[in-house]
């Protein structure tokens, strides 16, 4: 089974770790060109991000997207569903548990779903666009060195 985060929230996420890396506003079109992600779908996320309050945009010559809050501030989890909404398996995951179920019995597999749910919940929300930059920032100093790759610590263990 191969459970996926949408293109939209694999491109949202994409496009907020260009900003997170970033130390001034950058266009639509500037983040597309250091993401490789289309221009065109891209103006639509970038629109979803800043109605879900997570990047300002500003009109002008110096203007652009910028994050609205600290990176660190800033979680996968937020983004994800700003992307796309629930980050349920399946749509019946996406509400607690009830009698309504159209299946055989009370459908206990909406159980199982739920708990899945809660765990992607649960690592979304302990990485922050900090973490995700600062890992970028690692890797490419590592490929600079030729050392292997670096793995990712959620905030929660890194902090403790």
């Amino acid at each position: 089974m191969t459970m996926r985060i949408s293109t939209k929230g694999d491109y949202a996420t994409r496009a907020l770790l260009s900003l997170a890396l970033r130390q001034s506003p950058a266009s639509v079109r500037d983040i597309a060109e250091s993401t490789g992600l289309p221009q065109a779908y891209l103006e639509q996320i970038m629109l979803a991000m800043k109605a879900a309050g997570l990047v300002d945009a500003r009109r002008g010559v110096q203007g652009g997207y910028s994050l609205s809050r600290p990176a660190s501030e800033i979680t996968l989890k937020e983004i994800v569903e700003a992307a796309e909404g629930s980050v349920a398996p399946l749509g019946c995951a996406a509400v607690e548990p009830d009698t309504s179920c159209i299946e055989e019995g009370e459908c206990a597999l909406q159980l199982v779903w739920i708990r899945v749910r809660g765990a992607v919940s649960d690592i979304l929300g302990g990485v922050t666009l900090q973490d995700v930059a600062d890992q970028t920032r690692k890797i490419k100093a590592s490929r600079l060195r030729k050392k292997p790759g670096l793995v990712l610590t959620p905030v929660s263990e890194a902090s403790a």
